[in-house]
Protein backbone atom coordinates (compact mmCIF):
# COMPACT_ATOMS: atom_id res chain seq x y z
CA UNK A 1 0.00 0.00 0.00
CA UNK A 2 1.85 2.90 1.35
CA UNK A 3 5.15 1.77 1.85
CA UNK A 4 6.74 5.26 0.92
CA UNK A 5 6.45 7.05 4.63
CA UNK A 6 7.58 3.29 5.95
CA UNK A 7 6.98 5.38 10.36
CA UNK A 8 7.01 2.65 12.48
CA UNK A 9 6.34 3.06 16.23
CA UNK A 10 8.58 4.31 18.59
CA UNK A 11 10.20 6.67 15.36
CA UNK A 12 11.46 9.65 16.11
CA UNK A 13 9.71 12.20 13.88
CA UNK A 14 9.52 16.28 12.80
CA UNK A 15 6.51 17.89 11.94
CA UNK A 16 6.76 19.55 8.81
CA UNK A 17 3.25 21.46 8.80
CA UNK A 18 0.95 23.09 11.46
CA UNK A 19 1.31 24.73 14.44
CA UNK A 20 3.49 22.62 15.95
CA UNK A 21 6.00 22.63 12.67
CA UNK A 22 9.40 21.91 13.82
CA UNK A 23 8.98 19.90 16.96
CA UNK A 24 9.85 16.66 17.85
CA UNK A 25 8.08 14.04 18.63
CA UNK A 26 7.80 10.29 18.89
CA UNK A 27 5.20 7.88 17.09
CA UNK A 28 2.72 6.48 19.64
CA UNK A 29 0.69 4.68 17.40
CA UNK A 30 -0.30 3.70 14.27
CA UNK A 31 -3.71 5.05 13.17
CA UNK A 32 -3.99 3.56 9.79
CA UNK A 33 -2.31 4.00 5.79
CA UNK A 34 -2.01 7.76 6.23
CA UNK A 35 -1.81 8.78 10.11
CA UNK A 36 0.02 8.61 13.00
CA UNK A 37 -0.65 9.31 16.45
CA UNK A 38 2.72 11.25 18.00
CA UNK A 39 3.61 12.67 21.45
CA UNK A 40 6.59 14.67 23.03
CA UNK A 41 5.32 14.47 26.78
CA UNK A 42 5.73 18.03 26.91
CA UNK A 43 3.77 20.25 24.57
CA UNK A 44 1.86 17.04 23.18
CA UNK A 45 1.35 14.87 26.37
CA UNK A 46 0.73 11.08 25.48
CA UNK A 47 -3.21 10.91 27.14
CA UNK A 48 -3.67 13.75 24.23
CA UNK A 49 -1.12 12.61 21.49
CA UNK A 50 -2.15 14.33 17.95
CA UNK A 51 -3.28 12.43 15.19
CA UNK A 52 -1.01 14.00 12.19
CA UNK A 53 -0.73 13.04 8.29
CA UNK A 54 2.18 11.08 7.84
CA UNK A 55 3.33 12.87 4.92
CA UNK A 56 3.22 16.26 7.34
CA UNK A 57 6.57 14.48 9.22
CA UNK A 58 10.00 14.32 8.59
CA UNK A 59 11.42 11.25 9.49
CA UNK A 60 14.88 10.90 11.61
CA UNK A 61 16.54 7.03 11.25
CA UNK A 62 16.54 6.97 14.75
CA UNK A 63 13.56 5.24 16.70
CA UNK A 64 13.22 4.76 20.69
CA UNK A 65 13.65 1.01 21.61
CA UNK A 66 12.84 1.41 24.81
CA UNK A 67 9.04 3.09 23.38
CA UNK A 68 8.31 0.28 20.86
CA UNK A 69 8.94 -2.57 23.50
CA UNK A 70 6.88 -0.72 25.63
CA UNK A 71 4.08 -0.09 22.93
CA UNK A 72 4.56 -3.79 21.61
CA UNK A 73 4.33 -5.32 24.97
CA UNK A 74 1.35 -2.93 26.13
CA UNK A 75 3.21 -1.49 29.15
CA UNK A 76 2.67 2.11 30.14
CA UNK A 77 3.97 4.92 28.51
CA UNK A 78 4.64 8.24 30.27
CA UNK A 79 5.51 12.08 29.20
CA UNK A 80 8.73 11.45 31.20
CA UNK A 81 9.62 8.95 29.20
CA UNK A 82 9.24 10.19 25.98
CA UNK A 83 10.75 13.25 27.66
CA UNK A 84 13.96 11.17 28.67
CA UNK A 85 14.04 9.75 25.06
CA UNK A 86 14.58 12.97 23.26
CA UNK A 87 16.79 13.99 25.77
CA UNK A 88 19.00 11.48 25.92
CA UNK A 89 19.21 11.68 22.17
CA UNK A 90 19.77 15.13 22.21
CA UNK A 91 16.49 16.15 20.36
CA UNK A 92 15.20 19.13 23.27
Amino acid sequence: MNTTHEIVLGQIVKSKAGRDKDRIFIVVRMVDEEYVLIADGDLRKIDNAKKKKMKHLQKYNIISDEVKSRIENNDKINNLLLRRELEKLGLI
